[in-house]
């Protein structure tokens, strides 16, 4: 861990110069807590802030397709958010849950806002929203989560249209190690469920990209293997400094460390593109978990650069 902070200290340079870092309509009770919890992923307590905020069933406007099968294993399913009014092909949001490699789902209970909450905010401002789950670690180690983005993509691919889907503009959102998928299914070509990855944007928020950069976890070693000598190959930072396609990467100001080290090595890796370096986006006061939880709320940061990465394409 000690060897990381003089990297952060860059990085928190770097970010409190970066054009996209800004004040945050955050409430002052609930910044003061998140302040107070620190660098953590605690998804209860930070559910207990978020939960009161967010939308209950029924939901007006949208209509809901739940554990849709896009493949073949148990947990290849995704919902599907449509709105309602009738309007031209929409583009596409495919969100990506995270859950350590060994957990997680589409939908974190029966009775849970979230993920429903980044679907109901993609319907409102004219997506059509696909929430999908993969299979996990330790029994579906690496590549499998590229994989299952591949089968997912293809299945959107040939059958959005059916629902009033663009399928020329979908894009790919991951959360955690939900990023990471995003990451692998971008940055390995031979990973791609549609040619050129059918993708017209990917987002990462909160990923890891370079497993040679730090220790791995315990969960990070069930899916990614216990052999160091694989890491570099099953890592994204190559793939990610020459893919052509639009990319975004977010990171909260409240990650633990190695996220943050991780989000400026990305960043620094897309910058070597011909196209131009990603969209790079710090989401001040947040935490690992608030920035996907506050979703759908009046805390638009995220969502306003989302918004603006889809119309501007970069």
């Amino acid at each position: 861990m000690l060897l990381w902070k003089p990297a952060l200290v860059m990085v928190a340079a770097l970010f409190a110069g970066a054009a996209w870092a800004q004040q945050s309509p955050m409430p002052p009770e609930i910044a003061a807590r998140l302040q107070e919890m620190g660098r953590v992923i605690d998804p209860p307590r930070t559910v207990a802030l978020y939960a009161p905020m967010q939308q209950k069933e029924p939901y007006p406007g949208v209509r809901i397709e739940r554990d849709v099968k896009y493949g073949a294993a148990g947990r290849n399913l995704l919902d599907i958010f449509v709105p309602d009014t009738a309007a031209s092909p929409r583009p596409v949001l495919m969100f990506v849950h995270g859950g350590a490699y060994v957990g997680g789902n589409k939908r974190t209970t029966p009775t849970s806002p979230f993920y429903d909450n980044i679907m109901l905010w993609a319907a409102k401002n004219g997506f059509i929203g696909v929430n999908v789950t993969y299979r996990l670690a330790p029994q579906a180690p690496w590549p499998a989560g590229a994989q299952d983005l591949a089968t997912a993509v293809r299945w959107i691919s040939d059958r959005i249209g059916e629902r009033g889907g663009d399928p020329a503009r979908i894009y790919l959102m991951g959360h955690s190690a939900g990023a990471v998928h995003v990451s692998s299914y971008v940055a390995h070509p031979e990973f791609h469920g549609v040619k050129g990855g059918g993708l017209a944007g990917a987002i990462m928020v909160s990923g890891i990209f370079d497993m040679t950069a730090m220790p791995l976890s315990e969960t990070q070693r069930a899916y990614f293997g216990s052999d160091p000598a694989r890491y570099a190959e099953r890592s994204s930072l190559a793939g990610l400094a020459k893919t052509p396609i639009p990319l975004m990467l977010a990171a909260a100001e409240l990650d633990p460390e190695g996220f943050v080290l991780q989000f400026d090595l990305a960043k620094q890796a897309t910058c070597r593109r011909p196209v131009g370096c990603a969209r790079a986006v710090l989401l001040a006061q947040h935490s690992h978990m608030s920035e996907v939880y506050s979703i759908n709320t009046a805390d638009t940061r995220l969502t306003d650069q989302i918004l603006d990465f889809v119309k501007t394409g970069r």
